[in-house]
């Protein structure tokens, strides 16, 4: 596998080895003493979506009990983002795009921490996201998908959104026990 830092602290890029031939592909999706190198492990929750084109699903986090995510897409193409909210980090507030699709295998290792979320590009996506710890409910926060101080440049313009994720605030109207419980790296 290839793993590529990014300009974040600890969120990385990881293209695993594809074999391919006449048949298809075989890849390992993860190994867990070779993500144990990387720092990427300990997942406790699988999760899977799928998505039609033009949803956004973010900005998401747990507060108390933050998760670590490697996220991977099985069909389709997303534009893959995470925002640093680790308190004390150099660099809190700033996001990373990733484009994850069926054909490269690519996947985002989101740190616990960060706040994420993705745009669908084609007509269809399955995601697979394995977390390092289990979704809470009632530990749910989010950031606004479109707050302007964070200014991501989503690939969208009429994106489709839930209800919890339209009414989710700006990054700057959250205080210190709205945040990621989550160690600055």
């Amino acid at each position: 596998m290839t793993v590529r830092e990014t300009t974040i602290p600890g969120l990385l890029v990881i293209e695993p080895r594809v074999f391919e031939d006449a048949r298809g592909f075989f890849l390992e999706r993860f190994h867990a003493e070779r993500y144990a190198e990387i720092g990427v492990g300990g997942f406790v929750q699988e999760n899977y979506s799928r998505s039609q084109a033009g949803v956004v699903r973010g900005l998401h986090f747990q507060r108390r009990h933050p998760q670590g995510k490697l996220v991977e897409v099985v069909r389709g193409r997303i534009w893959d983002v995470a925002v640093d909210l680790r308190p004390g980090s150099a660099t809190f507030g700033q996001w990373e795009g990733v484009e994850l699709d069926d054909a490269s295998h690519r996947q985002l290792w989101v740190p616990a921490g960060f706040a994420h979320g993705f745009c669908v590009l084609s007509d269809v996506a399955d995601v697979l996201y394995s977390c390092t710890d289990v979704y809470r409910p009632g530990d749910e926060g989010g950031v606004a998908w479109d707050d302007s101080d964070l200014g991501i440049e989503w690939p969208v313009d009429a994106p489709v959104l839930s209800a919890k994720d339209l009414g989710w605030p700006r990054l700057a109207a959250l205080d210190r026990d709205g945040l990621p419980d989550a160690p600055a790296p």
